[in-house]
């Protein structure tokens, strides 16, 4: 029960003036925090005389208040009954007929669906329970690769899908081909080569020639095209719509924000946990974001602290750094180039099957050992930059990114600019060749772990100089995701070539998940510094945007190259979309001027300018709320201001009490 206040007790109300916003950074503003004025402020004698029952007429005005029962200081039980009260003193005084009662009874009934249904939904994701166990053991860095490559799998997953159902299918089942005799040897599952290669195989282009399905707006080469064009369209829509979402979370938790360590210490525990394991997981998480905030307050500190001379020292050190790296990708690029020229040299004609096998695999070895090589040295060079660990790690990760995307375009450059004459089927070539570079991944992959890190490992627990002098690595996050953003890209640029691509990637990610899993927990230790994952998983998918407009340009290039088409799908026409000319002749006039003004400039014009405006909107609507939530911080930072400045106010007055009412009793 609220007492009344004392004709000669202060009115605290909220003050706006220069000596409130001065009392933060006065150096006796915080000393209520050694004092018992929190006993005594009527905030905390309200919650204190809560816990009774409220008087009657406290509850009324209550009642009456328009403020809302979350904003009231009260006990949870007094705030629901606040709640119900309220609702129905407006349903008497709203009475709602029967149509808005049920339409009322059904949102609800709907909201609870939908938050039972996400629940659900959330339980059913793959591996929940070992992510969250590598987070408790590794940290949140590792678990975000983690969740990458699940990301990566479904999206295979639904490409296989996608390409099952209306290219796959179809032809099997429209085919005249017959069976195919030719023997499957050892090499061709590594080079794509023989019965893997030729018409009777639907692993490439030449497979899905036109069959007995030939309607003139259902064939095979519509289905085909509308497949793979479903494809990309798909992929730029989730992957942009991800991008987006974790850049929009990096920008509201950016560098400004800053979170109450007091906060995390004392409301950040899960008090319903009840398993030893499950309470371990949550201590380290909460030790984990304690020692990430702690470091980077330490590494503003010491950035402050630099002087003019430091600062110039540094930025020339830098400069010198990225020249070096320049020089490094150079080199690397011609090396690339150069093993690319003389692995297809027509000066190497006979040799047996595994030299053949070896030369055929020396440019993506070449690239291999460069991407694994210079990222090391790119994050060694980049400890003498002296950043901070997250933009480290991110600085580190373009740098490798440019250079696996780079190297990655030098090689399809070379097929692109010098084609082979004696290919009767170019489409299959280039398909074959992205078939190639998805073997040697998952190849790579398994024999670096198989044959390096694990006999490292049982090298180091059974030699004890070495273990004093190599040790357990750390897990390499940005190597591994742009291993992963390398491979989805290659996936990409092969899919209209090698339709079956997105199947062999999908199983080559469910095996890399268990292999990186075992190299995790038995290969790694934990690593000592711990960095913020939002930003880095926003440069993840930045990366993979990066690879899909990559993997369109090489598409674009391709379509236009392979002119007329030798075999597939668009054998003996001009360009690929000529397949729908005989269908839009079929349909009827207004739907033909309808699709001619679609792909007309006029159109283009119209809708540039559309998304002109819409973009235009948005930009203002951000402006807008940004400023709104500038506003809404310089609130928090003044209402803390005057909370400081009235405490000790209060502080002040009782010291300043408490001498006279010693003097009155004696």
């Amino acid at each position: 029960m609220m007492e009344e206040e004392e004709p000669g007790t202060p009115h605290f109300q909220r003050l706006i003036s220069d000596e409130s916003v001065s009392s933060v950074q006065s150096s006796d503003s915080c000393d209520y925090h050694h004092t018992e004025i929190f006993a005594q402020l009527p905030s905390s004698l309200a919650h204190r005389q809560q816990q009774h029952d409220l008087h009657p007429d406290d509850e009324q005005r209550m009642l009456e208040s328009s403020v809302p029962p979350q904003a009231l200081l009260v006990c949870m039980k007094i705030k629901r009954h606040i709640h119900s009260e309220r609702a129905e003193r407006w349903q008497q005084k709203h009475p709602a007929g029967s149509w808005d009662s049920w339409r009322k009874k059904q949102q609800i009934t709907r909201r609870h669906l939908k938050e039972h249904i996400s629940q659900k939904l959330s339980g059913l994701l793959l591996w929940g329970h070992t992510l969250h166990k590598i987070q408790g053991r590794f940290g949140v860095g590792v678990k975000a690769y983690f969740v990458f490559l699940r990301y990566l799998l479904c999206l295979n997953v639904l490409y296989c899908v996608i390409i099952g159902g209306s290219v796959l299918t179809p032809t099997l089942m429209f085919s005249e081909k017959p069976v195919s005799n030719q023997t499957f040897g050892f090499k061709d599952i590594f080079v794509g080569s023989g019965v893997l290669e030729g018409s009777h195989s639907p692993v490439f282009h030449s497979f899905y020639a036109r069959g007995s399905l030939d309607f003139p707006c259902m064939n095979i080469p519509i289905l085909f095209l509308l497949g793979m064009m479903s494809v990309l369209l798909l992929s730029i829509i989730m992957v942009v719509r991800r991008t987006g979402v974790g850049y929009k979370h990096v920008w509201l938790t950016g560098n400004r924000f800053s979170s109450n360590l007091s906060y995390k210490v004392f409301c950040g525990w899960d008090f319903s946990i009840q398993n030893e394991k499950a309470a371990a997981l949550k201590h380290t998480f909460i030790s984990d974001d304690l020692k990430m905030d702690l470091e980077e307050q330490k590494f503003h500190e010491d950035v402050q602290k630099r002087t003019i001379k430091r600062w110039i020292q540094l930025i020339l050190l830098r400069v010198v750094l990225n020249i070096l790296v320049l020089l490094l990708l150079a080199g690397s690029f011609i090396l690339i180039y150069y093993t690319i020229t003389e692995s297809h040299s027509q000066k190497y004609q006979n040799l047996d099957w595994i030299q053949s096998l070896l030369l055929e695999y020396l440019p993506p070895v070449t690239m291999t050992i460069v991407n694994y090589v210079l990222p090391h040295i790119f994050s060694e060079m980049s400890k003498f930059e002296d950043y901070s660990h997250a933009t480290h790690l991110n600085l580190t990760l373009i740098r490798s990114i440019f250079l696996k995307l780079a190297s990655l375009g030098i090689y399809l450059f070379f097929f692109i600019r010098s084609p082979d004459p004696k290919q009767k089927c170019p489409e299959n070539a280039f398909g074959k060749e992205m078939y190639k570079l998805t073997v040697f991944n998952f190849l790579e992959s398994f024999f670096s772990v198989f044959c390096v890190a694990y006999p490292r490992m049982l090298l180091v627990k059974r030699c004890l100089w070495l273990k004093q002098k190599l040790g357990l690595p750390q897990f390499d996050i940005s190597s591994n995701v742009l291993d992963l953003v390398n491979s989805q890209t290659v996936t990409w640029v092969g899919v209209f070539y090698c339709p079956l691509l997105p199947a062999i990637s999908a199983v080559r990610l469910l095996l890399l998940l268990y292999i990186k899993k075992f190299t995790l927990i038995h290969c790694c230790v934990r690593a000592q510094r711990i960095f913020r994952v939002a930003s880095s998983s926003v440069l993840f998918h930045f990366t993979l945007m990066l690879g899909l407009f990559m993997s369109v340009i090489v598409l674009g290039v391709n379509i236009n190259r392979f002119v007329p088409g030798g075999c597939g799908p668009f054998e003996g026409n001009r360009s690929v979309f000529n397949v729908t000319a005989q269908c839009v002749e079929t349909l009827p006039a207004p739907a033909q001027s309808a699709i001619s003004y679609v792909t007309s400039n006029a159109f283009a014009f119209a809708l540039i300018l559309a998304e002109m405006v819409i973009l235009t909107s948005y930009m203002s609507r951000g402006r807008a709320n940004s400023k709104a939530i500038e506003r809404w911080k310089e609130m928090l930072v003044m209402c803390s201001s005057d909370k400081r400045f009235l405490a000790k106010k209060h502080n002040t007055m009782q010291r300043q009490k408490t001498p006279r009412n010693k003097h009155v009793q004696h």
